[in-house]
């Protein structure tokens, strides 16, 4: 018998053990074990979305990535620790970590991958981010209400380091315009199956049809391919370089966060302290000179995209739909109905403007106040010259008294006396 077992494979010794452990386990549970049993011994297969393999946006390591994410989820639980750029390379036979970081930034811009949260220490000492792997890309009301900070790092992205990065950054915004010109709402709510039709749709006829129709997710039919006409150059000038170039000098990018970027300018936000109101003091220099005063209800999210719908109208009448938006808001208070989507409600304002059917209203009296406290305040009382004016008026007033006893004594004749 050791003779023949000497000759089996390693696997045949090794399941042999395991089903005899098996056989002494439910032995070991008596009346309790089930009648029968099975193992399987092969090698578990996880599921990919056909969305992801069909991505025309996404590259294959963006794609391989993001399988790589979504298998350590599996292997450890739904809620696991993000896992780092070391390991997302290791695992995608990736040399660099700062491809793995452009990857996560097209992720996020695509919406394949959303950044929920930052955690920090009570020190305020920043630990890491909570993300959140989706099946398909997630429409942009939730995106923006789970990523508080996506509209800035969509604009933010425009001057990634990265090309690829840059382009998609920039056709997810030049979508979002496309939307608002053709009086779509970006926000509206739409049947998962419209839109997974819509994505087929673009899928199937991407690079075939110049002027494509639909919507593939975030991006315009057109969209898409502009994308793909631009991977198509940057691949042949690619390939051109390195069969004219005996080498190739490599460019090491920086490997920190998905949101590495080239930030040229800078956005402040203050707060009003009389008011409820905040004042965005640099927005796009198309917005005007003058710093637009938005209604601090808004998110950061919906102050950014509110950019985008005020672009519809003339530079003079953005600060009045504003107003007109803040009363709408403030009338909340007195009784009327609220506004549950303030970005649709400020749609309907700017396409108001359009049609030249916008009279100010409810943002008259907003203005007004605004204009009020805008007025500089008295000086504050000086004692010492508060004193000298007493002083002055008393002796004006005794002069005044001495003039009048004057006048009076003048008055008087013989006859009186």
């Amino acid at each position: 018998m050791a003779h023949e077992e000497s000759l089996l494979r390693p696997e045949t010794v090794a399941l042999d053990a395991l089903i005899k452990a098996t056989v002494a386990g439910l032995v070991g549970e008596g009346e309790q074990a089930p009648p029968e049993a099975m193992l399987f011994l092969g090698n578990w297969h996880q599921s990919i979305p056909s969305l992801v393999i069909q991505d025309p946006i996404l590259e294959p390591v963006d794609k391989v990535v993001w399988m790589v994410i979504m298998s350590h989820a599996r292997e450890t639980g739904s809620r696991t620790a993000f896992p780092d750029y070391d390991t997302i390379a290791s695992h995608t036979n990736i040399a660099s970590t700062s491809t793995v970081a452009r990857a996560i930034a097209i992720l996020r811009l695509t919406r394949w991958l959303t950044l929920c949260a930052r955690t920090r220490q009570k020190s305020g000492r920043f630990t890491g981010n909570i993300y959140v792997l989706h099946d398909e890309p997630l429409p942009l009301r939730d995106a923006l209400h789970l990523d508080a900070a996506y509209m800035a790092f969509v604009q933010q992205s425009e001057q990634h380091h990265h090309g690829r990065v840059r382009a998609v950054a920039q056709s997810v915004l030049a979508s979002l315009d496309e939307s608002i010109r053709t009086q779509e709402c970006p926000l509206a709510s739409e049947s998962p199956i419209e839109r997974r039709i819509s994505a087929a749709s673009v899928v199937r006829n991407a690079g075939q049809k110049p002027g494509a129709t639909g919507r593939y997710f975030a991006f315009t039919g057109e969209a898409v391919n502009h994308l793909k006409r631009t991977a198509a150059v940057r691949s042949e000038a690619s390939s051109h370089r390195n069969q004219n170039s005996k080498a190739v000098k490599a460019t090491h990018y920086s490997s920190g966060r998905s949101s590495d970027y080239k930030k040229t300018t800078t956005t402040t936000t203050t707060t009003n302290s009389n008011s409820d109101e905040t004042t965005l003091s640099n927005q796009a220099p198309s917005l005007g000179d003058a710093p637009l005063i938005y209604p601090a209800r808004l998110s950061d999210n919906q102050k950014l995209l509110a950019d985008r719908y005020l672009h519809m109208i003339a530079p003079e009448d953005r600060q009045e739909v504003l107003d007109e938006l803040q009363g709408r808001l403030e009338s909340e208070q007195k009784g009327m109905k609220p506004v549950y989507d303030e970005l649709r409600f400020l749609h309907s304002l700017c396409k108001a403007v359009q049609r030249s059917e916008f009279v100010p209203n409810l943002g008259i009296k907003v203005a007004e106040a605004r204009a009020s406290r805008a007025q500089p305040p008295p000086p504050a009382p000086n004692p010492e010259q508060e004193a000298i004016d007493a002083r002055q008026r008393e002796i004006a007033r005794d002069y005044g008294l001495q003039q009048l006893a004057k006048l009076r004594q003048s008055f008087v004749t013989d006859d009186d006396t």
